[in-house]
């Protein structure tokens, strides 16, 4: 039996049936969607919410639930919160939360109970590799477990990474992630809040400066401005907007309140996955000149 959602509902109907639970509307309140990823599935946050199913998973129906979807592992998505951005995870079925990924030719370690990673950024983490030049210094400065700077590293040639990260499991895994995909000699992590950043972090200045935070990556503003070269370089920002020309111009605004008379020139914008009705996530390329 191919389809996953069949599986599911035979492999919990016989759970069920084991446990002489009558179906009533139990199989109709399935989840329809799911991230699945190494021997992990994780369910939507709404997922067994229902009072149908209170009791059950001490009876077995997760492992009923990781059966149907062929895997060892279940969780069941929170939501991100806090100054760390942690995914909140509840960990349903499994003795631990550490997985490995694999993406684009790299691997990735790190416990995703407590650690976020948002699938659908796949296609901004290959964008930024292909505009990475030869010997190019980058300031990562919200770098998580590494999901942008390891496909720098691996794939670029880039001079120099700068990983800003503040987050004790998140320094942990990018530690490990710079190790296993042999990179670490080309990256220096800066353990902190990256908002603090001067110009001192990062001698003779960065090329280009990663702001990959959501919903908001404003704090990051004047720390990038900071580290980037004497002469300027290029701002990748990312945040929610609904309409890009006026979210644009409100990064730029802010840009320009914060360090005057700074010359801009817009690059790109990026629309990714939307987030909610009427937000999508924008990534706004800016070139910074000084006179």
């Amino acid at each position: 039996m191919r389809d996953p959602h069949r599986r599911l509902s035979r492999s919990v109907q016989e759970f069920l049936t084991s446990v002489g639970v009558p179906e009533r509307g139990h199989l109709d309140d399935l989840p329809k969607r799911w991230e699945k990823f190494s021997d992990v599935a994780l369910l939507q946050r709404s997922a067994f919410t229902h009072t149908r199913w209170d009791g059950l998973g001490q009876a077995g129906l997760w492992e009923a639930v990781a059966e149907g979807l062929s895997v060892s592992r279940l969780g069941r998505k929170g939501e991100v919160s806090g100054d760390f951005r942690k995914s909140n995870v509840e960990l349903l079925l499994g003795e631990d939360d550490v997985v490995e990924r694999i993406e684009n030719g790299c691997r990735f370690e790190y416990p995703f109970c407590s650690i976020m990673w948002s699938q659908g950024n796949f296609s901004e983490r290959v964008r930024v590799t292909k505009l990475v030049e030869r010997g190019d210094v980058v300031a990562d400065l919200f770098s998580g477990q590494g999901y942008f700077t390891i496909p720098i590293l691996v794939h670029t040639e880039a001079a120099h990474v700068h990983a800003f990260e503040w987050n004790p499991q998140g320094i942990l895994a990018l530690d490990r992630n710079l190790e296993i995909n042999s990179v670490s000699e080309r990256c220096t992590i800066h353990v902190g809040d990256s908002r603090e950043a001067g110009a001192d972090s990062i001698p003779g200045g960065a090329d280009r400066v990663l702001l990959g935070l959501l919903p908001d990556s404003q704090g990051g503003y004047a720390a990038a401005l900071r580290v980037l070269k004497r002469e300027g370089g290029t701002l990748h920002v990312h945040g929610l907007g609904g309409n890009q020309e006026s979210w644009a111009n409100q990064v730029e605004d802010a840009l320009r309140a914060i360090e005057p008379g700074v010359l801009l020139e817009r690059l790109a914008i990026t629309k990714g996955v939307s987030k909610a009705p009427r937000w999508e996530h924008l990534v706004l390329d800016v070139r910074v000149s000084r006179a």
